[in-house]
């Protein structure tokens, strides 16, 4: 008698820690302090909202938190919001028909978020390794303006890369995540300490460091410049020194200069209340639109419910867990004391036109700490501790989106395949393949004009850039590079947009599943949710409401609109052919069925 062979089912193994680490992993302030200062920067006259941006945006998802803590002890299980809503609807005797549509919405909605999500950190990433590539060969790559190409090409790898390591099982991106939080929380709280420090020890007047781009090291002297603005350097580029009556070059003195002489660009926070400070509401809201890519990934834990030992318990401790140590404790540090250090040696516009500014922030510090020259090693040190956390940030999207495809494919609203789990691994390995082709994609498209718009290079710029394929094909003149989108920055917005739909569906989901319950709380069900709700759309109206009353950029708010749109307008073709094609209802006609056919599901 042959014995039945029964399909792959995945296995209970994640505690309380391994489930914290995965959701901390995919937040990493370690990596987003290096990679997202240059994109908030760059949008345009926000930058000295910054620190309180983010502080809004850690609001908001603070809020959706408490909603996904919730909600996921009524519903442990695999597939996150995608799972919960249907679960809120089936729960409630009117609205059990909407069952179907609601989760096929959330789910789809949430794919623009874990679709595009891990192209943008692959992109980053071919921008962070083409950084260091172009401080240790300069001759071969310039680190401030990498090559599209090569950055491209890195992207390419790395999301195969890591898409091998999500393939492998949640414990072995459980080991890796947990070893690459360890490490990148303690690089970030010692260059935070160097930077406020530095501050601190050169006020105003007195003699300091100033950075030059261009040789990507420091200089004690001012620099001598030609009547147009122009620095004077010699045949190896170095700056040369401005002299003074006895012919002696002239110590550079730091200032805090809140703006540049025309009164138009924000150099530098004069004093720590301006960097904590409103300065304008709107201000504050774009920033806040940017800001929520360095937060999300809490709710990645929410996924993993069926490789939860106690999902019940540990899994709504380790969201909120996850976003207070990440957001709270090691974001509001990092970012107020990267805000703090800028000055006239290394202002804002500095960060504008740089592939990495904390990068060159970290040589500043180190040649004060270390000596002239040798700051170079502790950037270098740090970037290793970057370059982890890369790794375990896409990675727990990669998971995290993989899981909520397979849930989508198991239930036949996504094509079946991916609901199928490898037979040793027990990991949705089509889905994880095929998310890491996407994100291959998005990443090279992120980057193709990642130095648009705002963050184009002087044409002066462009022609010292190294001459070869991978160095310098892909660059344009100033002016059309600056009258086309920044890339990455509509890609983050793409991302973004998918977050906030997300989250502010899944507050929504809070509210729903906890109506009507003997166990319902006025403050936990209904006001923090609420204000979730509310928090999320606002963030989404400000995509119309920056560019239509003139603040920040527009192109790649518009641009996102119009990419959410689209896949918004597909989905819903997708759905209405499917639904035809398999004769289903799009709305359920009785709840029984469907309560079982879900329970079996999430075996």
């Amino acid at each position: 008698m042959t014995e039945e062979k029964t399909a792959p089912t995945m296995q209970a193994t994640l505690g309380l820690t391994g489930l914290t680490s995965n959701a901390m992993a995919l937040i990493a302030p370690g990596a987003f302090l290096w990679l997202t200062f240059f994109i908030q920067a760059t949008t345009g006259a926000t930058a000295p909202s910054m620190w309180i941006g983010i502080f809004a945006a850690l609001m908001l998802c603070l809020a959706t938190a408490v909603s996904y803590a919730e909600i996921s002890k009524l519903y442990p299980g695999t597939g996150s919001s995608y799972y919960y809503a249907e679960q809120a609807m089936l729960s409630k005797d009117k609205a059990f028909k909407y069952a179907r549509i609601s989760k096929f919405v959330v789910g789809w909605g949430s794919h623009l978020y874990y679709w595009v999500y891990p192209g943008v950190m692959v992109g980053v990433t071919g921008i962070f390794v083409g950084y260091i590539v172009g401080f240790l060969w300069p001759n071969f790559m310039s680190g401030s303006n990498p090559g599209p190409v090569f950055m491209g090409l890195v992207a390419v790898a790395f999301s195969f890369a890591v898409a091998w390591i999500a393939q492998k099982g949640a414990n072995a991106s459980t080991a890796v995540n947990l070893a690459i939080n360890v490490v990148q929380i303690s690089a970030l709280v010692l260059f935070s300490i160097l930077a406020i420090g530095y501050r601190v020890n050169h006020p105003a007047g007195t003699a300091a460091l100033q950075y030059d781009a261009t040789t990507q090291a420091t200089y004690n002297y001012e620099f001598a410049t030609k009547p147009d603005g122009t620095v004077i350097r010699d045949a190896s580029n170095v700056p040369q020194p401005l002299m003074d009556a006895a012919d002696k070059p002239v110590p550079f003195h730091i200032q805090y200069p809140q703006m540049d002489s025309t009164g138009k660009l924000f150099m530098s926070h004069p004093t720590a209340k301006s960097v904590v400070s409103v300065h304008n509401f709107n201000w504050v809201m774009i920033q806040a639109t940017v800001a929520i890519l360095i937060l999300v990934g809490f709710e990645s834990v929410t996924s993993l419910g069926g490789e939860a030992r106690n999902a019940k318990r540990d899994i709504p401790i380790a969201v909120i867990a996850s976003l207070l140590i990440q957001g709270l404790v090691c974001y509001l540090i990092e970012y107020f004391a990267a805000n703090y250090f800028l000055n006239s040696g290394y202002s804002m516009q500095s960060a504008v036109g740089s592939a990495a500014p904390i990068g060159d922030m970290m040589i500043i510090v180190g040649d004060a700490l270390l000596g002239q020259g040798h700051g170079k090693y502790f950037m270098l040190a740090e970037a290793v501790t970057v370059f982890l956390a890369l790794i375990g940030t896409t990675l727990a999207c990669m998971n995290t989106g993989a899981r909520v495809t397979y849930a989508m494919g198991r239930d036949a609203e996504a094509p079946e395949h991916f609901g199928m789990l490898h037979d040793k691994n027990l990991t949705p390995h089509r889905a994880v393949w095929t998310l890491a082709t996407i994100t291959a994609v998005i990443g090279v498209l992120s980057i193709i004009l990642c130095f648009g718009d705002a963050a184009a290079p002087t044409d002066a710029t462009i022609q010292a850039l190294p001459h070869g394929l991978l160095s310098s094909v892909g660059y344009m003149s100033h002016a059309t590079m600056a009258a086309l989108p920044n890339s990455l920055l509509m890609a983050t917005l793409t991302s973004n947009f998918g977050t906030f739909i997300l989250y502010a569906l899944s507050c929504l989901l809070c509210i729903i599943a906890f109506h009507g319950r003997s166990d319902f709380n006025f403050v936990k069900h209904l006001l923090i949710p609420a204000f979730g709700l509310l928090a999320n759309l606002g963030c989404m109206a400000f995509y119309l409401i920056g560019p239509t009353m003139g603040y920040g950029t527009v192109k790649e708010p518009l641009g996102a609109l119009l990419i959410a749109a689209v896949w918004g307008l597909y989905g819903a073709f997708y759905f209405m052919r499917s639904s035809k094609a398999k004769g289903k209802g799009i709305l359920l006609q009785s709840k029984q069925g469907q309560v079982m056919a879900s329970a079996e599901s999430i075996k």
